[in-house]
């Protein structure tokens, strides 16, 4: 199995470089850590009394992973989770935060055991996830998988503007679903017809 430094350092290369998209609410972001996340640590990259996005540029990839390692992993227990979807759900939270956990929270609960939807990982839903798992062994980590990609579909659904992110120009999959997908096993994976299909009704 992968350390948790090694996906971080994989979540990481998939986020890529500085970016300031207008269309995504997280605004100004490098290596997926945004503007946001630096003021709430209070991590003053340049040291120069303020946290803003001159922060933001000067993230390394080093100090990146730190934060995931840290604020993305360790901190919400992440760890106390099955082995099976571990990788998954740290990649979902670095992208969605606690909607992450609400997803595996509403799977488990689909599943027959008992979680609340509340965003957080305490013992009841890293128990529930743990008897999951046990039921269905092999097929867990899709499953998680497929909800992460039924998620960014239905949140393009409802905010056009996101809708880059899971569709690309040419009509095939865009980076949402190409990352969800990444967790999934391949034979789980949509076909281009099924995607189009999925997102026809789109503008």
């Amino acid at each position: 199995m992968k350390t948790v430094e090694q996906i971080a350092a994989e979540i990481v290369a998939r986020e890529g470089g500085y970016v300031n998209d207008p269309d995504d609410p997280g605004g100004a972001t490098k290596y997926g850590v945004t503007l946001a996340t630096l003021q709430r640590l209070g991590l003053d990259i340049t040291r120069d009394g303020r946290v803003d996005v001159a922060d933001v540029k000067a993230l390394t990839q080093s100090e990146a992973r730190q934060i995931y390692v840290e604020h993305y992993f360790r901190k919400p227990r992440l760890a106390e989770l099955p082995e099976s979807i571990q990788a998954s759900v740290f990649d979902m939270y670095v992208n969605a935060g606690t909607n992450a956990i609400k997803i595996l929270q509403r799977l488990v609960t689909r599943m027959g055991f008992q979680a609340v939807e509340d965003g957080l990982l305490g013992p009841r839903t890293i128990l529930a996830a743990k008897q999951a798992d046990a039921a269905a062994p092999g097929y867990f980590a899709d499953a998680y998988g497929i909800a992460r990609r039924n998620y960014y579909y239905a949140l393009a659904d409802g905010r056009p503007a996101s809708r880059k992110y899971a569709r690309s120009q040419s009509g095939g999959k865009g980076g949402w679903i190409t990352r969800a997908e990444e967790f999934i096993s391949a034979k789980y994976h949509l076909t281009l017809a099924e995607h189009r299909a999925r997102t026809a009704k789109w503008a």
